[in-house]
């Protein structure tokens, strides 16, 4: 089933601005929210796919690659950066998260679904987002490669299983938020009513608070360890591209959802080649016989090295082009090309033999330049001193 223009989704025009962006997700999301819609399928559908189309046009990198490529620059699931978001695996449990992320901050939001403030209801308790940076070669980077890292992070209390509350006890309902994790200050002032809302300090936005807490955990219910990840690398990937595990950052204190884990990619520098984009670049040296005559060089490539053609008369600094022995894309729509750049490898030290035929040579009128340019020969002439 193909997907609707992410624009006519949230019925903006191209041009929208992030503000319009999202207020026009923000008035579909109210409306076909799964709590005001209950055991509608249609609407949970509708929910998902405004914050798909939301999550894509809010982030100014994939909303370019949207922009330019369509869906299929979206293609690699949990990825951002350079090469798109992906929403092959994109729930309801995604939707909603999302959507508390960036409205879930205060108790209006529950004023706006269900006409009432929100009391009772206790906001969703989140971990912190990792991040971290994983170095590639340029190989590892034209092939693709799965990397398994060990990654430092707050994980569930075993004693207590995640919950912070010793064995008998029990968590109670905070006093001073009445569990709603957050309190509201009104203030009157000469322009009118100004409200605050910010995180309980007696349970620090949990909306309960623990009598008797875990001797392990003291009570926050997740402690210092590690996990091991594993990350596949699609070829292609640049320096800034990442990608996003889910659930794979710090759990939250009190039995909460975890964070997730940005993994950060950057580019090893090459002892042979300069990046540009999906093309290499490398210098090749060869002897100034070979730049007269011609011949064959060989030069390094990702895949191993590789000889190419050298034309008799070859300049310094010509480029020899290799298609598509180049990077990958990371859309998958083809490869790069390599760019060879020639350099005139010139002696300095020659025999007197050698220095007698270059001069005899340099008699030949075939190698005398241009009234308007000087030659090879005579540039290596000076370069000789002969």
């Amino acid at each position: 089933m193909s997907k609707r223009d992410y624009y006519e989704v949230l019925q903006v025009e191209r041009s929208a601005t992030e503000d319009q962006i999202k207020t026009a997700y923000r008035k579909l999301a109210l409306k076909y929210h799964p709590d005001r819609n209950p055991g509608d399928s249609s609407a949970e559908e509708r929910f998902k796919e405004a914050t798909e189309a939301y999550e894509v046009l809010k982030d100014p990198q994939k909303r370019r690659l949207y922009d330019q490529y369509g869906h299929a620059g979206l293609g690699q699931g949990g990825m951002g950066g350079g090469f798109g978001a992906g929403f092959a695996g994109f729930d309801l449990s995604d939707a909603l998260r999302a959507f508390m992320r960036d409205f879930g901050g205060g108790g209006s939001i529950f004023d706006d679904l269900f006409g009432m403030g929100g009391g009772r209801r206790q906001r969703r308790n989140r971990g912190e987002d990792l991040r971290i940076r994983l170095a590639l070669t340029l190989e590892e980077i034209n092939d693709g490669v799965t990397r398994k890292l060990e990654v430092k992070r707050l994980v569930h209390c075993e004693s207590c299983n995640g919950s912070g509350v010793a064995a008998g006890s029990s968590r109670k309902t905070c006093p001073q938020c009445k569990g709603a994790g957050q309190v509201r200050q009104i203030t009157r002032t000469l322009l009118g009513t100004v409200q605050q809302v910010s995180t309980c300090g007696m349970c620090r936005g949990t909306g309960e608070i623990i009598s008797d807490p875990c001797r392990t955990c003291h009570g926050e219910g997740r402690i210092r360890g590690s996990s091991q990840v594993t990350v596949k690398v699609p070829p292609g990937v640049a320096t800034g591209n990442y990608m996003t595990i889910d659930g794979m950052g710090n759990v939250a204190a009190g039995a909460g959802e975890p964070g997730d884990l940005v993994v950060i990619f950057e580019e090893i520098e090459h002892e042979h080649f300069t990046r540009h984009g999906n093309n290499i670049i490398c210098e090749v040296s060869i002897p100034f016989t070979t730049a007269a005559l011609g011949g064959e060089a060989v030069v390094p490539g990702l895949e191993g090295e590789q000889k190419v053609k050298i034309s008799s008369g070859t300049q310094p600094g010509k480029v020899i082009k290799l298609r598509g022995k180049g990077l990958p894309n990371v859309h998958h729509h083809g490869r790069g090309d390599q760019l060879v750049q020639i350099v005139v490898w010139i002696p300095e030290k020659l025999s007197a033999e050698d220095k007698n035929l270059l001069k005899k040579l340099d008699k030949s009128p075939s190698v005398k330049p241009p009234e308007s340019n000087r030659s090879f020969f005579q540039r290596l002439r000076e370069t000789l001193g002969v």
